[in-house]
């Protein structure tokens, strides 16, 4: 069998890559690529149409959001080479039985298929995409709570199991993809549906669990920890805005970071004439929404503008970047803010190990910048209204808000029956 090539390039590349396939120019660019399609003989051209399809596809897809992109290319792309390599057909060319074995492959992927960490693509020099030979379509990683225990933890190919998010993802994917076939005319029925019904490695949660947050602890050893290291060094400003904003106004890391279509600046920031403050947020599906700033976090918002060298409150046409870079100018990138997070996060765990809070403690290894969102989401959900707490997390639904915060009474059913009797 072939060795598993990568087949779709960055966002940025993906139009000239479709030109050089319909110009039949691939092999001068993507020469690995190139000698991958000739070597599925038979399947060649039928691979080569599809691809460009796909290209196509992937683009239309991709103008919605960098995250809708990566998300799609991987799924997509997995699905092309087992077709093209495992079932020696066209992915217009297949049924539901090969669909079925594709996600007893996804399940359990054979071992040359996994990676153990996550690799570029395509290695560009002179003009030249170079196939990276370390890529793999599946990746298996170790938990970070796992690394920060043991820091000399390996992956282990044996260990890989899609989560339930993951394989929902797939099914998603590769539907939408035949969705948009039948609509283009290239193909007329769409297997996927009926697999996913029947699909046994699907499990269909009778309540759903409830976010992934930090206790009340947690959250106060790391507000207070790094508000002890902001005051006795200010390069921690930085980080004490961070966590406060994201947890306090309930922001995704996308949010406040550096974005092709939206440069997060100090003048998102107004107040209206009532003297209430609000900050306006580019989020998920190119949507722009308003949060209500509380007044208890004007203080974190005042004294982070203070370090930076600017007045106490932004004005309407200040153009300063919400977060600087640490480096040169611009807005800081998701993976930088992730960074800094969990800077504190560490920090806090050493501070409560030092405590005694040993599982807080181990918990808080586990947790992940998103969690700060969901905390802030999950201690108001009680206390404000569904629609508004809604509108501020950007859901398109009241019922997500419902569902992810409000109807999640796991605790409380804990409550009613912790004391129960053997």
């Amino acid at each position: 069998m072939l060795k598993v090539t990568p087949l779709v390039n960055t966002f940025a590349e993906i139009r000239h890559q479709q030109s050089l396939i319909k110009q039949q120019q691939l092999a001068s660019e993507y020469p690995q690529l190139a000698n991958f399609l000739q070597q599925l003989d038979e399947l060649t051209d039928t691979a080569t149409k599809e691809l460009s399809f796909v290209l196509e596809f992937l683009y239309i897809m991709g103008r919605k959001s960098d995250g809708t992109y990566i998300r799609f290319r991987n799924e997509i792309e997995r699905w092309c080479l087992f077709c093209w390599q495992v079932r020696g057909k066209g992915i217009f060319e297949v049924g539901r039985k090969d669909i079925e074995a594709y996600i007893d492959f996804v399940w359990k992927p054979d071992k040359p298929w996994i990676g153990l960490s996550v690799q570029q693509r395509f290695i560009e020099k002179s003009g030249q995409f170079t196939s990276n030979s370390k890529w793999r379509p599946f990746v298996v990683k170790v938990a970070k709570s796992l690394i920060k225990k043991d820091p000399t933890r390996t992956a282990n190919r044996d260990e890989y199991r899609p989560s339930q998010e993951s394989l929902v993802s797939t099914f998603t994917a590769i539907s939408v993809l035949y969705q948009h076939a039948q609509m283009e005319e290239v193909c007329d029925k769409n297997f996927v549906p009926v697999v996913k019904k029947s699909c046994p490695y699907l499990i269909k949660e009778v309540q759903r669990k409830t976010p992934d947050t930090l206790s009340q602890l947690q959250w106060e050893y790391v507000l207070g920890i790094t508000t002890d290291l902001a005051d006795k060094d200010s390069q921690y400003e930085r980080n004490l805005f961070i966590i406060a904003t994201l947890k306090t106004l309930y922001l995704r890391v996308s949010e406040l970071s550096e974005h092709p279509k939206w440069r997060p600046k100090m003048s998102d920031f107004t107040i209206d004439s009532d003297g209430f403050w609000y900050l306006t947020v580019f989020g998920k599906g190119n949507k722009i929404r308003s949060v209500t700033v509380p007044q208890a976090y004007l203080d974190y918002l005042k004294r982070y503008r203070t370090y930076r060298g600017l007045s106490a409150l932004p004005s309407p046409d200040e153009d300063s970047s919400m977060l600087n870079k640490l480096r040169g100018n611009g807005n800081m990138t998701a993976r930088q803010i992730r960074r800094i997070v969990e800077q504190s996060f560490d920090v806090a765990i050493t501070a409560l190990q030092k405590d005694g809070f040993d599982e807080d403690a181990n918990y808080l290894m586990a947790a992940t910048t998103h969690w700060l969102r969901h905390t802030g989401a999950t201690e108001d959900a009680g206390n404000r209204p569904l629609k508004h707490l809604a509108d501020e997390l950007g859901h398109a639904s009241s019922e997500t808000t419902d569902r992810n915060y409000i109807q999640s009474n796991i605790k409380d059913r804990a409550l009613s029956g912790i004391n129960r009797k053997v």
